[in-house]
């Protein structure tokens, strides 16, 4: 067994809604500092279709990512075979992506990252039990795949992260 630690692929819903929702940099600052650290250490990384995802729009968000020091994946031969290996495992991953929306565009990527990396997927999507869902999950293909997946609040489990609170002014 590896004394390595786990390296994690974060899915661009962890950070977006991070940012926007629960972890705003205006009042939990840290929790950015540890993504930043923790990509310094290279345990985590975002696809670069993530990336474009996220620096699509000029925002604080993307600024923040642009000089973070979470590195960013490229496509090369060995993710794509993988993502060829998850297409041609069952027919239904090609619902991985909602093209009519032009939505989803990075899932199948996050998927074949982390399967090229040996990581573990970190994302906000939940495991879909319904038989009768248009559009399977990232956790559905990771479950088929064999791929580990994990929530971003798993992931601060995992980590034992702690962040603490004070009353400024």
């Amino acid at each position: 067994m590896s004394n390595k630690p786990q390296l994690y692929c974060l899915d661009a819903n962890v950070i977006i809604e991070a940012w926007q929702k629960y972890y705003s940099p205006k009042f939990c600052p840290s929790y950015w500092e540890v993504l930043n650290n923790l990509g310094k250490q290279g345990r985590l990384f975002i696809p670069k279709n993530v990336s474009d995802e996220i620096t699509r729009t000029e925002d604080d968000l993307a600024k923040w990512l642009k000089t973070s020091d979470i590195k960013i994946e490229q496509i090369d031969g060995n993710v794509t075979s993988c993502l060829s290996k998850i297409y041609a495992a069952n027919p239904l991953h090609k619902f991985l992506v909602d093209n009519t929306r032009q939505r989803s565009l990075a899932d199948p990527w996050v998927i074949a990252h982390a399967m090229n990396s040996n990581a573990c997927v970190v994302t906000k999507e939940n495991f879909e039990t319904a038989a009768n869902s248009k559009r399977i999950k990232i956790p559905n293909v990771c479950q088929n795949m064999g791929i580990r997946w994990i929530n971003d609040f798993a992931l601060i489990e995992e980590l034992n992260l702690k962040f603490s609170c004070e009353v400024i002014g």
